[in-house]
């Protein structure tokens, strides 16, 4: 144990340190003097000009709060450089090396990967095809099983002192045309209400909406062709089930078709990226920009 804490503290030594130099990086065109520009403070052969104020944001300030402002700033950019200059002096070679080496490692990552990203993203097709979910699907459905318990319903939040609760009941439970009509039609009297009885949604957020079904209760009130009614100190819940799926069963298309769109786009962009990758080192082999010596022995 001990031995993994004293890992764990260089580890965090090193990142600290990284992200530290990181921070400096950015302070890159001020480390040498340049001959345009005016210059505002130096620190050794770091110069800090007045184009470098450009990122600050004074607003309706005052003068006075104005040169605040910037004193504040030409102090810390200050901090930094001699914070930077002892650290150079006081860390071992070792140390700067691996610090130098994850600052450029970092940098690489930064523009390569906004790089590539921009790419896939102009090129990248992100149309999935019916055909392709429903393949898919069919291939891979054992994968798919359910977490947690499903249901088709549909359902009205009621005032407390509602009139015509049984008028909305007899058309939630038969629900024909003229009956959504009508239900439409008086939409506005309703605190919450859900009509799209052909979605899956789970349980839990089930359980947001209707706040008087709980856990305890849900297999009661929770199954196939299912009417009822809960109450609670908010309102009147009418709610009709279509149909229930249960844990472990599996999860209609519908239900895990986002998923499955994502799986789909992920893997045709990791093909794209492969593809990439090996595009970019053939072209620049044919153009003589990249070449790989022969190693003695």
């Amino acid at each position: 144990m001990h031995f993994y804490r004293t890992k764990l503290k260089v580890l965090r030594e090193i990142v600290l340190w990284a992200v530290l130099l990181c921070t400096f990086i950015s302070c890159d065109s001020y480390f040498k003097k340049q001959s345009d520009g005016v210059a505002l403070a130096r620190v050794g052969e770091a110069y800090l000009y007045k184009e470098d104020l450009k990122s600050l944001k004074f607003g309706n300030m005052s003068k006075e709060d104005s040169a605040s402002v910037v004193t504040n700033f030409i102090n810390n950019w200050a901090y930094k450089q001699l914070l930077l200059s002892k650290a150079k002096i006081n860390l071992t070679q070792d140390k700067l090396k691996i610090f130098e080496d994850l600052v450029s490692d970092y940098r690489t990552d930064l523009y390569t990967g906004a790089y590539k990203e921009a790419l896939v993203l102009k090129s990248q097709d992100t149309i999935i095809s019916d055909f392709q979910l429903a393949e898919f699907y069919e291939r891979e459905k054992e994968n798919f099983k359910l977490k947690e318990q499903i249901v088709q319903l549909r359902f009205v939040e009621l005032p407390i002192q509602y009139m015509d609760k049984e008028v909305i009941s007899s058309k939630l439970k038969s629900f024909k045309e003229a009956d959504r009509v009508y239900l439409d039609s008086i939409s506005i009297q309703f605190k919450k209400m859900n009509f799209n009885d052909s979605i899956w949604v789970g349980v839990n957020r089930v359980m947001e909406e209707i706040r008087p079904l709980t856990t305890d209760n849900q297999g009661r009130y929770l199954k196939k062709s299912q009417f009822f009614e809960l109450q609670d100190s908010l309102g009147v819940y009418l709610a009709k089930i279509n149909d229930v799926l249960d844990i472990n069963d599996i999860a209609p298309l519908p239900f895990v078709e986002p998923t499955i769109k994502q799986l789909l786009l992920n893997r045709r962009k990791l093909s794209y990226m492969k593809k990439l990758e090996i595009e970019i080192i053939d072209e620049a082999i044919k153009d003589k920009e990249f070449e790989v010596y022969e190693q003695g022995n």
